[in-house]
């Protein structure tokens, strides 16, 4: 995976409940895991804006609920500090789903904004966002 240019804060915690802000038909979605990631013994890994997570689907349309997918942290309520010295924080938490791993989103749209960083590690993920922040 690319790096990004921002000092990611973890903000997201194993179990935490995300919106789904695509049109892939899920609503409410749970993390589970966090790909990819470095932990240190008998420490819980957390994830980031940007980063490879697998959720579980809470709510949403009756053949996904209970479905694992691969997504895409697009916006946390965690601050994190860019290089540039600002500190970006959004209103929700939220993740697009993807539907392989080449980073191919599952849905057409993205509703709200994403964060910068993203388009820089998925840019198939930001082609399909209406506004970048």
């Amino acid at each position: 995976m690319k790096a990004i240019s921002a000092k990611g804060t973890e903000g997201l915690n194993l179990g935490a409940e995300l919106i789904a802000a695509d049109n892939s038909g899920a609503k409410i979605v749970k993390l589970v895991s966090v790909k990819k990631s470095k932990a240190k013994k008998a420490k819980q890994v957390a994830a980031k804006i940007s980063d490879w997570v697998k959720v579980s689907v809470r709510k949403g349309e009756p053949d996904m609920k209970g479905k694992v997918f691969d997504a895409v942290i697009i916006r946390q309520k965690k601050p994190y500090r860019r290089l540039n010295g600002e500190r970006i924080a959004f209103e929700d938490n939220a993740v697009a789903i993807l539907k392989d791993d080449k980073g191919n989103p599952k849905g057409t749209r993205i509703k709200g904004p994403i964060a910068r960083e993203v388009q820089e590690r998925w840019g198939q993920v930001a082609k399909i966002a209406s506004i970048v922040y």
